[in-house]
């Protein structure tokens, strides 16, 4: 063994050493102030180490008890757990209750904190996540970058930058059946196009017939992978100073077509191709049988953008056809009801649709009303996730493949920053509280100046990076839609 080895392995011991250890302990009655806050949350049993922070602490120690043992860390003010021995524990104690006990120094004095409960889930969610960074105001797109983040441990990649394609605008990732073998996303621009991911094939698509008022913008895949439900927006983006809603993005004209990936044709239907009726947000059911999407009818903008409400509709779609239903329900009145629905998503198993509501308008995440509402498919009713739900804006959500597990983007804490917090869905369709995307550095979130926007959930890792991207962007030619 040579010297310098030697001399680290005496360096980091000595630094175990030297960290304070309890003495004198009070206990307190007020709770831990640990951020992020993972106090009393229900966790999945392969997520990445919950590292939490004390702010002004002067000595921290964590001990967690398992259901035979214990995980113990300590430190300054931050609480890093080991990620082998992290993983080995949740995996011991996969379906039961852990409690954990702080202890922090604070001006002088070790106060010992009211210990908090982890429910570690026996349903694992999906192992990845991809998101879209941006600043939270949208009016700028010069430094915009799509990623991947592996949830199993702090793993992250850039899958597109549009650095590497000419500094244009890129929409949001969006998978097909939580697969990172079917997905696909906007490049906007000259050369720009619908990047469809196949099993690793890769084609760049000009959505937009003749009879469209816009090319593709946002979509959902049919099961099947051969389709996708797309809107086609005029979209305008205004500035006021009203309450916290600083930006407000509606449509002048907006329609539903339907992408037929295997004949290169876009199919429409005259019951969503109405100049008076505003149709957005379509997403697939389940099985393939349903579109559910959003729905208002026309009025003059910007003057009356507080009477835009948007109601829950749904049509029926034959696959083997390739052709709309001739009848559209409304699941959700809102000339009945008080809001407007956005985003609706259908979980994997089919049981529920998951759906924000909002004052009015399609662009919730200036809305601090904006709160997450979850439809029973087969029993019909609506209840509100209060669980989940903040006084800050929560919507853009994705489901995780077995449909215990959600993620959605969330602006509680300081109102500006979207983040990704997790919820979990009981087989008595109770969620419980969610938790915000663990970082290796729990001060990451007081560190990065960038929303995480329509956070998506996926089985499997992407076949691609954001080089792949620009070779396709730079290279190959939009195939054209009839």
């Amino acid at each position: 063994m040579n010297k310098t080895y030697l001399f680290f392995i005496f360096l980091l011991v000595g630094l175990a050493a030297c960290a304070p250890r309890p003495e004198n302990v009070t206990s307190v009655t007020e709770s831990a102030p640990i951020y992020p806050d993972y106090t009393d949350i229900t966790l999945p049993y392969n997520i990445a180490p919950l590292n939490f922070m004390i702010e002004g602490a002067d000595g921290l120690q964590v001990t967690v008890y398992g259901n035979t043992d214990s995980l113990l860390v300590s430190g300054k003010d931050k609480a890093c757990f080991p990620i082998g021995k992290w993983k080995n524990f949740l995996l011991r104690n996969k379906g039961k209750s852990m409690q954990v006990h702080v202890t922090a120094l604070m001006d002088g004095k070790w106060l010992a904190y009211p210990s908090f409960q982890w429910q570690v889930a026996a349903d694992a969610i999906d192992g990845y996540l991809s998101y879209r960074l941006i600043e939270p105001g949208y009016e700028v797109w010069n430094d915009l970058q799509l990623r991947e983040r592996n949830l199993e441990n702090f793993d992250e990649r850039v899958i597109a930058d549009n650095k590497l394609t000419g500094g244009n605008c890129m929409n949001c990732h969006t998978y097909g059946k939580q697969s990172g073998q079917l997905s696909m996303f906007h490049l906007r621009g000259e050369k720009g196009g619908t990047i469809l991911n196949r099993n690793g094939k890769l084609r760049k698509l000009n959505l937009k017939n003749d009879s469209m008022i816009s090319a593709a913008v946002y979509g959902d895949f049919h099961p099947s992978g051969r389709y996708a439900v797309f809107s086609s927006n005029i979209i305008i983006p205004a500035f006021h100073a009203k309450d916290n809603k600083r930006l407000e993005v509606y449509d002048t004209q907006s329609d539903l077509a339907i992408a037929d990936f295997d004949q290169n044709r876009m199919i429409l239907s005259p019951l969503t191709h109405d100049k008076k009726v505003l149709e957005t947000f379509p997403t697939f059911s389940a099985d393939g049988n349903w579109i559910y999407y959003c729905s208002a009818p026309q009025t003059t903008l910007p003057d009356s953008i507080g009477q835009l409400h948007y109601s829950l509709c749904r049509i029926s779609f034959d696959a083997e056809n390739g052709k709309w239903g001739e009848k559209a329900d409304t699941l959700w009145n809102a000339c009945k009801q008080k809001g407007s629905v956005c985003f609706p998503k259908a979980s994997p198993d089919g049981k529920y649709l998951l759906f924000t509501i909002a004052d009015y308008g399609t662009f919730p995440i200036w809305h601090q009303e904006t709160d997450l509402y979850m439809l029973d498919l087969s029993a019909g009713a609506i209840r509100e996730c209060k669980a989940v739900n903040s006084d800050r804006s929560d919507t853009y959500h994705s489901w995780s493949s077995n449909s215990r597990w959600f993620v959605f983007a969330s602006k509680r804490g300081d109102g500006q920053y979207g983040k990704p917090y997790f919820a979990y869905l009981d087989k008595e369709g109770k969620t419980c509280k969610p938790f915000v995307l663990p970082q290796k550095d729990p001060e990451h979130y007081f560190l990065t100046f960038k929303s995480y926007n329509i956070p998506e959930l996926s089985e499997t890792p992407l076949p691609f990076d954001a080089v792949k991207i620009r070779q396709v962007y730079e290279k190959v030619p939009a195939e054209p839609f009839k």
